[in-house]
């Protein structure tokens, strides 16, 4: 079965031309037309990314995105309104949004933006995975690195890089894909912002012991290498950390 994705949009043309772009890209998506449909839908098979307009007819698309974080849903939610204003955009985020696309926008951009999203999720590790004690554990929902009971604090900006790199592990990912995907195609500054950013990263990683490293491969992009999580055994016999 492909990627999920759940359309929330009570104006059917603006849903219609939604769902049919996303079915050409090859996801299975769903439609509903209220924030409890939507709360609903993602208590059945959650979707791996959630469209979702602010003004449903039930209720506000902030309190479907605070509902579906409390009830655990762990997928990525990319809110469409035509509320452009940056505090509505930080209190989206707030609420547990990852990404915020004001009305009217292109469909190539909301397709760009989903794939983003996709990619930024996929590092996100199963419950019940053993990992390395010095290796990386990256919670996508929260936003958080840990390595062993230690938090890694990092940036927004740190934090995204960390995330593409983990998602394709032992894989060269070319400068020109991170800067699109986190610092966005319009952006015109010096690529050596991404030398400072990885810069910083690798030190952040070190000073707590991550055995993984980051290796840059000349003229072409960056490599994660290091102990990837091993699924949990369901064969092993239980130990005291089951208890």
């Amino acid at each position: 079965m492909g990627q999920r994705v759940l359309v929330v949009e009570d104006e059917e043309d603006i849903a219609f031309p939604l769902v049919r772009t996303l079915e050409r890209e090859g996801y299975e998506v769903s439609w509903v037309d209220s924030g409890q449909r939507a709360l609903d839908d993602l208590s059945g098979i959650p979707a791996d990314v959630v469209i979702l307009d602010l003004g449903l007819p039930d209720m506000d698309g902030l309190e479907v995105c605070r509902r579906a974080r409390e009830a655990g849903y762990e997928g990525a939610i990319m809110i469409v309104t035509a509320r452009a204003g940056e505090l509505d955009r930080v209190v989206g985020l707030d609420y547990g949004a990852d990404d915020y696309l004001a009305k009217p926008f292109g469909l190539a951009e909301l397709q760009a933006r989903v794939r983003a999203l996709l990619r930024r999720t996929a590092s996100g590790f199963a419950a019940g995975s053993e990992v390395d004690p010095h290796g990386l554990r990256i919670d996508v929902a929260a936003r958080r690195v840990h390595s062993g009971d230690r938090e890694v604090p990092l940036t927004g900006k740190e934090f995204e890089v960390l995330n593409i790199l983990a998602s394709q592990r032992d894989k060269v990912v070319a400068r020109s894909r991170l800067m699109a995907d986190v610092w966005d195609e319009n952006w015109y500054g010096s690529t050596k912002t991404l030398d400072v950013t990885i810069g910083r990263l690798r030190q952040k990683l070190e000073g707590v012991g991550v055995t993984d490293k980051i290796v840059a491969v000349r003229g072409v992009g960056f490599r994660l290498e290091g102990p990837a999580p091993r699924p949990a055994s369901s064969s092993t016999t239980s130990s005291a950390a089951d208890g």
